[in-house]
């Protein structure tokens, strides 16, 4: 916003400029007037010197009347009693037209001079205003929209999730109340669960499918625990749509083929974003030099080509295998399905619900784009502006031609009013080309009224080049009227007079090009800004998802499994009911209540649930006074672990040990049971995990030995406090 002030100060002093070489040196004074208006010190008495300024200037002292535009400006400007400011202008606007009449002068260009000067003046100091309204507006913005998704996200899980839990708490009650009856309940409240699990699962799948983000920063982490070297260049933005789960897929399948063989000193990620003429398309690529042959990791199953991608795998003239897969930003709805899929981890218990279970929506597994947000007009407002102001410089101009060439001037003021028009978009070299062409080739037809063009071309020079090139480009031009006015014998104060205003008609068309810019920049920062949050927001979704209402629906539907097969399960159907209390818990953190989570309240559920299983225990907990954000980070690693080691593992033992040091917190699950040779997809839990300990500067390791599987969390929590018992 700096940037933007300066560049109206500059502009004020210029057009102030105008008047002190005319001979008026208080135009000194009115520009320091309306740089105080510009910092936004509005009082009537400041407006009652500024007036006193300019028409002393005026009256007095013989200076054009198009200094009452500073006056007019600022009353348009003035806060308080805005309306009384407002009718206050046209009446400044008359009176400069009476002091030209009463000095026999050219009243019409007087007035179109004095009108331009407070458009001017209004224009500039507003859309800084509007600049920094909007900059400062960014963050509520931000905050506005994901307060908005968290009500979606609400309204929508308890209309799923949600009434699977009431279904839950509601057949544990009634197996309770009719005991004869408790294993007819026990499968409709098994299938209930089973339902849920797998709707959260798919649920957690959707929101991250946005997002390749994740799955980069656990990427990092599994090559950086390799011992592998890696490089990191995003190119894309986010969010990607549905094509974000499938990139990702093909992320991990990639990276996991990179650690497994074990090979590589060095793998790079890219991705870059492109056109072609079926759309935008997202790239991924993946390159290592870990391969000694084309041998391509296994991909079945993806159907990337279902979505409009396609991957293809191979060696580079480098040495190096390269998998690169494009995907359009939107691929059709028909691919979601495929996509919101559970992965491995719901697997098991896809498709084994029965009819009674709730479901969500019929639409919850469509893609829902994010939401469009409000647009603000600001930039038409601004253009607006320019329009008016490259308007009524011509129309300056074209009053002062006689009345045959009115018509073709005004055509080549039109072309130029519209490719100034084009520059507030980028750079134009072929716009800028055509106004060179229009600003010198009719002078000999127009004679020196045409010198006024020259301006015109001086602003989009200012902007379509960087300062160093910019600035000897606009001397030349300027340098260019002046000479040209020397040839045709213009006298010394109307030379004068051309070469400054060409200089600040420059600075004024630059100004106004480049705040529109600025706003329009603003503008899409800010809505950028808010959708990054918004994605931020299904992200933390997905991952309470997974790991906390992801765990306890897992622990509700082992406990109704074992409650199944018992004679009397009522201690095992009180537990039901309290992790369903427990759960609705977690899904008012999925929805956006922030939960602290206790590290050994997890411990104690972890033995609780692992010993349900027949699991042999041992915890080594070490009992630390942690910060509250450490707590929750390891109680949900715990909570991941102990979900794994039920779902991928016929483990008979596992043992949960913590230690303390002055590097901080390490949390270490490890547990028997795991088949030989059996690999998983890149896990999703894992991912959630990286990147929760990732925000703590901590990291996750896991490996496998033999049968025995280990998972490390490490926090580097500074100078751990034992607790005091």
């Amino acid at each position: 916003m700096r940037l933007a002030r300066v560049i109206v100060v500059v502009v004020l002093a210029a057009l102030a400029s105008v008047y002190v070489v005319a001979g008026a040196p208080i135009a000194l004074a009115v520009f320091g007037v309306q740089v105080l208006y510009l910092l936004k010190l509005r009082t009537w008495w400041l407006l009652a010197t500024q007036a006193v300024l300019v028409y002393t200037a005026s009256v007095a002292g013989g200076v054009s009347t198009g200094i009452l535009g500073f006056l007019a400006g600022s009353l348009l400007l003035t806060p308080a009693h805005r309306d009384i400011a407002r009718v206050l202008a046209p009446f400044v606007v008359a009176s400069a037209a009476l002091i030209d009449a009463a000095r026999g002068g050219a009243t019409t260009d007087a007035t179109i001079t004095m009108v331009l000067v407070s458009l001017v003046v209004f224009g500039l100091t507003r859309l800084v205003e509007r600049a920094g309204e909007m900059h400062a507006a960014r963050l509520s913005l931000a905050a506005a929209a994901v307060a908005a998704e968290r009500l979606r996200l609400a309204a929508e899980l308890n209309d799923g999730l949600g009434r699977s839990l009431e279904v839950i708490v509601e057949g544990g009650r009634r197996a309770l109340a009719e005991p004869d009856r408790a294993g007819e309940v026990l499968a409709s409240v098994t299938a209930t669960a089973r339902a849920a699990l797998t709707d959260a699962r798919a649920a957690s799948a959707d929101y991250r499918a946005t997002s390749l983000a994740p799955e980069l920063v656990t990427a990092r982490a599994m090559l950086d625990a390799a011992g592998i070297a890696v490089e990191v260049r995003g190119g894309h933005t986010e969010p990607l749509g549905p094509g974000g789960a499938l990139l990702a897929n093909v992320l991990r399948e990639a990276v996991t083929d990179v650690v497994r063989r074990g090979t590589a000193r060095l793998c790079v990620i890219e991705t870059s974003e492109q056109g072609d003429e079926q759309g935008d398309r997202v790239r991924l690529r993946v390159l290592d030099d870990g391969h000694r042959t084309a041998e391509a990791p296994d991909f079945d199953g993806l159907r990337l080509e279902e979505a409009g991608g396609t991957l293809t795998t191979g060696l580079s003239s480098t040495g190096r295998f390269v998998v690169e897969a494009t995907l359009p930003r939107g691929p059709s709805a028909e691919a979601a399905p495929s996509e919101a899929a559970p992965s491995e981890e719901g697997a098991g218990e896809a498709g084994a619900g029965d009819a009674r279970a709730p479901e969500f929506p019929a639409d919850r597994r469509r893609r829902r784009p994010l939401p469009k947000l409000t647009s603000d007009a600001s930039y038409a407002v601004s253009v607006t502006v320019l329009a008016a102001v490259l308007v009524g410089f011509s129309v300056k101009t074209l009053l002062q031609l006689p009345g045959a060439l009115v018509i073709p001037a005004a055509a080549c003021l039109a072309v130029i009013v519209v490719m100034q028009l084009r520059s507030v978009n980028g750079r134009h070299m072929v716009a800028l080309t055509v106004m060179a062409v229009l600003t010198y080739a009719p002078i000999p037809v127009f004679g020196p009224v045409w010198l006024g063009a020259a301006g015109f071309l001086a602003g989009p020079v200012l902007l379509a080049f960087p300062w160093r090139a910019a600035w000897p480009t606009v001397a030349a031009i300027v340098a260019s009227v002046a000479g040209t006015g020397m040839l045709f014998g213009l006298p010394a104060p109307v030379l004068a007079n051309s070469t400054v205003s060409a200089l600040v008609t420059g600075l004024v068309v630059y100004a106004l090009l480049r705040l529109a810019q600025i706003v329009k920049e603003l503008q899409a920062a800010r809505e950028s800004l808010a959708r990054s949050a918004i994605v931020e927001e299904r992200l933390r979704a997905a991952r309470d998802l997974h790991d906390l209402l992801g765990h306890s629906l897992a622990a509700i539907l082992l406990t109704c499994e074992l409650a199944r097969r018992l004679k009397c399960p009522r201690e095992r159907i009180e537990e039901i009911a309290a992790m369903a209390e427990g759960a609705w818990a977690d899904l008012r953190s999925v929805s956006g209540e922030q939960r602290e989570l206790s590290l050994a309240a997890e411990v104690e559920s972890a033995r609780t649930v692992l010993s349900a299983a027949g699991i042999r225990v041992t915890v080594e907990p070490v009992e630390l006074n942690l910060p509250a954000e450490v707590e929750t980070v390891l109680g949900t690693v715990l909570r991941e672990a102990v979900t794994n080691v039920l779902r991928h593992s016929e483990a008979r033992h596992c043992a949960i040990t913590m230690r303390a040091d002055e590097r901080g917190l390490r949390l270490r699950v490890r547990n028997d049971g795991v088949s030989a040779g059996k690999t998983r997809r890149g896990s999703s839990g894992i991912g959630n995990l990286t990147t929760r300990l990732a925000a703590l500067d901590g990291r996750l390791a896991s490996h496998v030995d033999g049968d025995r599987f280990t998972l490390d969390a490490c926090v580097p929590h500074r100078a751990p406090v034992p607790a005091q018992m």
